[in-house]
């Protein structure tokens, strides 16, 4: 059981996922421009596939000790169906109803999700009054982005909506078993493991049911397919599993909410996406929220003694 010391996010820990902000944020436009000529489940495939050959190098090349035993498997195939397969596949079939950049923002519901669930199971990362606050403006974020028609009116706009939150919530639910199951493999390892899992499943799927790719793509698209795999998936996730670590489950969820303005600013300049007012107010409230649940913001007004 973790100690009650509450986690803290250091300044490398912040820069790191800063670089994970970016990364992530580019993947939302990249699936965009894949989306163009490949279909939803290869696209995904590719993602898996591709990221899952370049960790294994990598682990190869270090020489990095690799678990066995059923523990080990059975890890992984959680983490394969909850932080890649189910995920990967929402967002991506997603991306097809709506714009990227409203993506991104949904996106950033990760953090409630991984707030609310760590504080549940974890003692040091406890669900604090500044905690609540911030969840509860995360909330409100959520509410105002998706607006309050979209589950009384469901058409292909608002499951793409709720498809972004669903893949949230697996995210928030991969992020707390790694924490809790996985703090001694190196996370070089725990990705190419899950990933593995994960080829082993979508690309058999995407054969079936959209067939043998073309391999005949643009230029753009094979660019977009290399940088969700090897730059988003393989070399993001080196960092997110070391940063999950020092920072975490919860603290490390915030990366979403820095992801938001960067997939909405690629998504307007690259693709002119004009989002509803009502998604901007929400990623303001979502980007509060992270401010509150990080406690910087209420030690500003905090009133020192004399």
């Amino acid at each position: 059981m973790p100690n009650s010391t509450q986690t803290r996010i250091t300044p490398l820990s912040w820069a790191t996922m800063a670089l994970l902000a970016l990364i992530w944020g580019g993947s939302f436009l990249s699936i965009r421009v894949a989306l163009e000529q490949v279909g939803v489940l290869t696209v995904v495939a590719f993602r898996v596939g591709l990221a899952a050959s370049v960790l294994w190098g990598y682990v190869l090349l270090r020489g990095l000790p690799v678990p066995r035993g059923w523990t080990w498997i059975l890890s992984c195939l959680f983490l394969g169906f909850f932080n890649n397969i189910l995920p990967f596949c929402l967002i991506v079939w997603g991306q097809t109803h709506i714009p990227s950049g409203l993506a991104g923002i949904l996106n950033a519901s990760n953090v409630i999700f991984s707030v609310g669930l760590a504080a549940l199971i974890f003692r040091d990362e406890r669900l604090t009054a500044r905690k609540t606050i911030g969840i509860a403006l995360g909330v409100a974020g959520v509410a105002m982005t998706i607006g309050p028609g979209v589950l009384t009116h469901l058409d292909l706009t608002s499951l793409g909506q709720l498809a972004i939150l669903g893949a949230s919530l697996s995210y928030a639910v991969s992020s707390i078993f790694s924490r809790h199951r996985l703090r001694a493999v190196r996370p070089e390892v725990v990705a190419a493991g899950m990933l593995t899992v994960s080829s082993l499943v979508m690309i058999p799927a995407a054969l079936m049911v959209e067939g043998m790719p073309s391999f005949a793509y643009h230029l753009q698209t094979w660019g977009a397919l290399g940088y969700i795999s090897v730059i988003s998936t393989a070399f993001a996730y080196i960092l997110f599993y070391r940063v999950l670590v020092t920072a975490g489950a919860g603290n490390v969820s915030l990366v979403t909410l820095m992801i938001a303005p960067v997939a909405v600013v690629l998504g307007a300049v690259v693709y002119a996406e004009a989002l509803p007012h009502g998604a901007y107010l929400g990623l303001g409230l979502l980007a509060l929220g992270m401010l509150v649940i990080d406690g910087r913001l209420t030690a500003i007004f905090r009133v020192k003694p004399a």
